[in-house]
C-alpha cells in the first residue's frame, strides 16, 4: 500500500478537520457567483422567420426569389446592412447595444421552404423585438428595389394584354356582323377571319389569365414574416439556474482543493517543527 493514496476515508477526516477553509471559499464563489448574476448586464433574445419574397412572372427556368437565399444570408451579414438596421432605430453603431446585435445574429436557413431563422439578442425584450423587426423592414426596402423593375414589367405585359384583348373583342363583334352579309363570297371571308380571331382571343385570354395567377399573392409576394417575432419571458442571459448550478460545482471543487491544501500544509509545518528544534 502506497502511503501517498488517498480514500474517502481520509477526505471526509480532511474535511472535518478544515471544515472552516471548506466552507469559506465555498461561501466567496457562492458569493461572487450571486453578485455576478444579480448585477450583469440582462439580455433577451428574438427569435423571427423571414421568408425572401418572389414574383412569379419570371421567366420558366428561372429562381421567382427576389433575391437567392444565400446571397440574402450574405447581405445581412454585411456590418453596412447591420449598421443601418441600428441607425434605423437611433441607435449608434459603436454603441453597446449595436456590437450585441452583431455579435449575437445568428441565421439558420431552410431552403427547401425558402426561409431562414434569425436570431439576435439586445438588452431588453423590446428592443430585441424592435431589432428583429428592423431587420426585416431593412431587407424588404433592398427587395422592393429588386423586385420594382420585374413587377412593372409584368403589370405592363398584363395592361398590353386586356389592351390586345378589348381590340381581339371588338375584331371578332365587327366579323360576326359581316357574316350575316348577303354577298357570300364575303360572308365566307368573314367567317374565315372570325375563327382566326376567336383563336387569337383564346391565346390572349389564355396568356392573361396564367399571367394574372402568377401575379396572385400566391406566387407574387413581398419579403415578410409568416409569423410574428418570439421573445421568451424569461431573459437568455445570464442564466440564473444554470449560473448558480455551475457556480455550486465549480464552488465545491475549489472548496476541496483548498481543504486539501490547507490540510497539506498543516502537515508539512507540524512534520517540520520538531526539525527546526535542533
Amino acid at each position: 500500500m502506497e502511503q501517498n493514496e488517498i480514500y474517502l476515508i481520509d477526505l471526509w477526516h480532511i474535511f472535518r478537520r478544515e471544515w472552516r477553509w471548506f466552507v469559506a471559499v465555498l461561501v466567496v464563489v457562492l458569493g461572487l457567483t450571486f453578485a455576478w448574476v444579480s448585477t450583469a448586464r440582462s439580455q433577451w433574445e428574438a427569435t423571427a422567420w423571414i421568408q425572401i419574397g418572389q414574383v412569379g412572372s419570371a421567366p420558366v427556368g428561372q429562381d421567382p426569389k427576389v433575391e437567392p437565399l444565400l446571397r440574402v444570408i450574405a447581405r445581412v451579414q454585411t456590418v453596412p446592412f447591420q449598421d443601418d438596421v441600428v441607425r434605423s432605430l437611433g441607435l449608434v453603431p459603436d454603441s453597446a447595444e449595436a456590437r450585441l446585435y452583431r455579435r449575437s445574429l445568428k441565421i439558420d436557413p431552410n431552403p427547401f421552404a425558402n426561409l431562414f431563422k434569425l436570431t439576435i439578442r439586445a438588452y431588453s425584450a423590446r428592443q430585441a423585438n424592435e431589432l428583429a423587426r428592423a431587420t426585416l423592414t431593412q431587407l424588404q426596402a433592398v427587395h422592393q428595389r429588386l423586385d420594382a423593375l420585374p413587377l412593372k414589367l409584368a403589370n405592363d405585359r398584363l395592361d398590353e394584354l386586356d389592351s390586345n384583348l378589348r381590340i381581339a373583342l371588338a375584331d371578332r363583334v365587327r366579323l360576326t356582323s359581316g357574316t350575316e352579309s348577303a354577298d357570300h363570297a364575303a360572308a365566307a371571308l368573314a367567317g374565315v377571319l372570325l375563327a382566326s380571331k376567336n383563336e387569337d382571343i383564346r391565346a390572349l385570354q389564355q396568356a392573361r389569365s396564367e399571367l394574372v395567377v402568377r401575379l396572385a399573392p400566391n406566387y407574387t409576394y413581398e419579403t415578410s414574416m409568416p409569423w410574428p417575432v418570439y421573445v421568451p419571458e424569461y431573459r437568455a442571459f445570464p442564466n440564473s439556474v444554470l449560473s448558480i448550478g455551475i457556480g455550486i460545482v465549480f464552488g465545491l471543487f475549489l472548496a476541496g482543493v483548498a481543504a486539501i491544501g490547507r490540510n497539506a500544509l498543516r502537515r508539512r509545518s507540524t512534520k517540520a517543527r520538531p526539525l527546526g528544534t535542533h
